[in-house]
């Protein structure tokens, strides 16, 4: 799947379709995971190669898919009050094709009823 990169500058109706996809292909891998409060998000891309590369170009993508998995249920919303940090890291190894992980992970010790 192509990922959207802040430096590329493409016509508006391509940004709009590569940004359904991701929001999509999120929602569906997102399905079935249960509900949570608040939690981290983990960015990991694992590139298909050992060029430099700044990763956090990718961030286009990765709201997408935070949208997506808002989608999904998962999340209530993607502000700050339920994501609480968002990291964006190189993969330690390398992938074919590269590769877009992202790990939701819950944060402890959360009680709803506080909010």
């Amino acid at each position: 799947m192509e990922l959207m990169n802040a430096n590329d500058r493409p016509h508006w109706s391509k940004r709009a379709k590569t940004s359904a996809l991701i929001r999509a292909a999120a929602r569906e891998l997102s399905k079935g995971i249960p509900s949570l409060g608040k939690v981290k998000i983990r960015a990991v891309y694992y590139a298909p190669d050992n060029r430099r590369r700044d990763v956090s170009n990718l961030f286009p993508s990765v709201k997408c898919a935070v949208d997506g998995i808002v989608d999904s249920g998962v999340l209530p919303d993607d502000s700050d009050r339920f994501v609480v940090s968002l990291e964006m890291i190189r993969g330690d190894h390398n992938i074919r094709g590269g590769q877009l992980v992202v790990e939701i992970l819950p944060v402890e010790n959360y009680d709803q009823s506080i909010d």
